[in-house]
């Protein structure tokens, strides 16, 4: 009987060790420090373009390649524009230079591309990253615009 006993209990754990699962490190992209969806407004030099209060949800995310590049998506909020920047992830920039817009037929500029991290406030006062850029688009030459606002919490709370 204790023989059998202990030969059940062997082969009880001999079978539970074998089954356990070791998980891969899956990790991050190489974006994840400028990655993320952002609240932002849209400003002729110090003029919101469309009045204070009034925000478009904005992403920033890895391309496929997950090198040095991220894209820059308003997500048909702002401009229609979606565009390849490069960036340095240690220095939290990004810019774009004639970038292909890849929701119509124009190229996108794109200066002083920055996050700043822990410098914003949400709209419920969390203490978020904020992110800013000047854009140009060539469909209007003469005009920079600059996009800016705080990083979204996915809290209702801080949701516009």
């Amino acid at each position: 009987m204790l023989k059998k006993s202990l030969s059940i209990l062997i082969l009880t754990l001999i079978i539970l060790t074998s089954c356990k699962k070791t998980l891969p490190d899956i990790g991050g992209t190489a974006a994840q420090p400028i990655a993320n969806e952002w609240w932002v407004s849209l400003f002729s030099g110090t003029t919101n373009l469309y009045g204070t209060g009034h925000y478009f949800k904005l992403a920033t995310y890895n391309t496929a390649a997950n090198t040095n590049e991220i894209w820059v998506d308003d997500e048909h909020n702002i401009y229609d524009f979606k565009v390849k920047a490069q960036a340095d992830f240690n220095a939290l920039t990004f810019n774009a230079s004639k970038a292909q817009n890849e929701y119509y037929a124009i190229t996108v500029d794109i200066a002083n591309g920055k996050v700043l991290t822990n410098a914003a406030h949400s709209k419920s006062g969390n203490i978020v990253d904020s992110i800013y850029m000047e854009a140009k688009f060539s469909d209007d030459p003469t005009s920079t615009y600059i996009i800016k606002g705080t990083a979204r919490t996915m809290l209702i709370e801080d949701d516009y």
